[in-house]
């Protein structure tokens, strides 16, 4: 076959390589976003902190608790939640792999063997008339689809967009297993302190009701002061046993995040350390590479922005190219002969005339798919703004609240001394004592709830600042 035979075809063929790649879609950009100048709950009381704090280590060994940390540790490897945004995050990286498969051409191999023959009489000297023939074949075929318009090219920009989507999210769930096993954990220590308190409190009552049975016993007191110190002393009882109705939900939430079941997990009372760290906060605009929620919002805008070109290439002929080369015979021995080779080149090219506007359609379906995305980005930053402003607040004022807190329990306990004294030398009525203790007790608990609160605000806050995370990792993944 002569050169020129060929010349139709390879001039398809670089055709089609100078226009691979063109691309259909619009270029990409980050949507534009409102972002102030620095968080108004930030002025005036954020203590000064190394802006990489967070960037040292797990976010969590800032609490100083080694508990703490083995548990965090767990949620890494034994979290089911965590697990399926793995397996997730996998799956569309594998989606990846099989959009850019599509690039090349695909090869295949395949061979046959058939016998046929025609059924016939017999003739007049009894010899049978019918005939039986062989074939036999083997031929290596190819098909090329080459990305003249870009859309195979934008299924790929778009399959990466969501596999680092994807890897957001499992930022995402890890980040939120483990700021709710901290938080978990801290409301935990912080029941356990409550009822560290209450045992105390619950035998300073048993010795006050054994004081007033003994002042009732010799005619000192009514008998209505021996009924409030016994309603004083039940009702802390029962306060204690709601105490440990909380603590074993809680210990039974941790088992699940750190994925045992309850039955198999105990956690036993330990010194509670009451660090509270201070968070480096930053600018707004740090959000929006530390939040796992706001990149992934914003890998969803780039998918959808590349689904455009894919939409748009309807516009415009399919082109496919195909080649195959084997021996075709009908006997084994001769298909490795040059005689039985056989080989075939095409080239093939199909529009839409007509669809009744479904590409237009389409298209106007993707740009709004976009906008939609768009949307949700925007609001995505705007919830995270008003978040990260909500735990700086609530920072702000529980630091507040701890100090008046602690004034508070130091002056009710002093009045639950005198007004205990003054009882005991005949001054006051019972009705004082339990007044003055019921104050005590409430203002012991409340310093403690702070103290705990404060801890939860500070997962809470490092959460809603991303934890350390970085969207450089979505790209460090690929």
């Amino acid at each position: 076959m002569r050169t020129t035979t060929f010349r139709p075809l390879i001039s398809a063929l670089l055709a089609a390589a100078v226009l691979s790649g063109c691309a259909l879609a619009p270029t990409y950009e980050r949507p534009a976003t409102t972002q102030p100048a620095a968080f108004k709950e930030l002025q005036g009381w954020a203590p000064a902190a190394p802006a990489d704090a967070l960037d040292r280590g797990p976010w969590w060994t800032l609490f100083n608790d080694p508990v703490l940390d083995g548990l965090v540790r767990q949620v890494e490897v034994s979290n089911q939640n965590v697990a399926a945004a793995v397996a997730a995050y996998s799956q569309a990286r594998a989606l990846v792999a099989q959009q850019r498969a599509s690039l090349f051409p695909t090869v295949t191999l395949n061979g046959g063997a058939n016998r046929n023959g025609s059924g016939g009489g017999s003739n007049d000297n009894g010899n049978n008339n019918g005939r039986t023939s062989n074939s036999f074949r083997l031929n290596i075929g190819s098909s090329w689809e080459p990305d003249v318009w870009g859309r195979l090219r934008a299924g790929i920009s778009a399959a990466q967009a969501n596999a680092q989507a994807s890897a957001a999210d499992l930022a995402s769930a890890r980040l939120s297993a483990q700021g709710e096993l901290a938080a978990d954990y801290f409301s935990l220590r912080s029941v356990d302190a409550q009822r560290a308190l209450l045992a105390t409190t619950i035998e300073g009552y048993q010795r006050v009701l054994k004081i007033t049975q003994n002042r009732f016993d010799v005619g000192i007191v009514p008998h209505s002061d021996v009924y409030q110190a016994q309603t004083q002393l039940a009702s802390a009882q029962s306060d204690d046993l709601t105490l440990a109705r909380q603590r074993a939900q809680l210990e039974h939430a941790i088992a699940v995040l750190v994925g045992k079941a309850p039955a198999d997990f105990a956690l036993a009372p330990a010194q509670w350390n009451v660090t509270v760290p201070d968070v480096p906060v930053g600018v707004p605009s740090t959000l929006l590479e530390r939040r796992p929620d706001i990149a992934a919002s914003e890998r969803a805008v780039a998918a959808a922005n590349a689904q455009i070109g894919i939409v748009r290439a309807a516009y415009f002929p399919q082109i496919g190219l195909t080649a195959s080369y084997g021996p075709s015979a009908s006997a084994i021995g001769d298909l490795f002969k040059a005689s039985s080779m056989a080989w075939a080149l095409g080239l093939s090219a199909t529009e839409t005339i007509f669809n009744g506007g479904a590409n237009r359609a389409a298209v106007q379906g993707a740009d709004a798919a976009r906008e939609q995305a768009v949307a949700r980005y925007r609001q995505t930053v705007l919830d995270a703004f008003a978040d990260v402003e909500d735990q700086l607040n609530a920072t702000r004022v529980l630091a507040q609240q701890q100090d008046l807190q602690r004034l508070a329990s130091e002056a009710a306990d002093k009045v639950e001394e005198q007004v205990l004294n003054r009882y005991k030398a005949g001054q006051v009525s019972y009705s004082e004592v339990v007044q003055a203790q019921v104050t005590a007790l409430n203002a012991r608990r409340a310093l403690v709830q702070t103290q705990g609160n404060r801890q939860t605000t500070a997962v809470a806050l490092i959460q809603s600042l991303g934890g350390g995370w970085h969207a450089d990792q979505l790209t460090a993944q690929e």
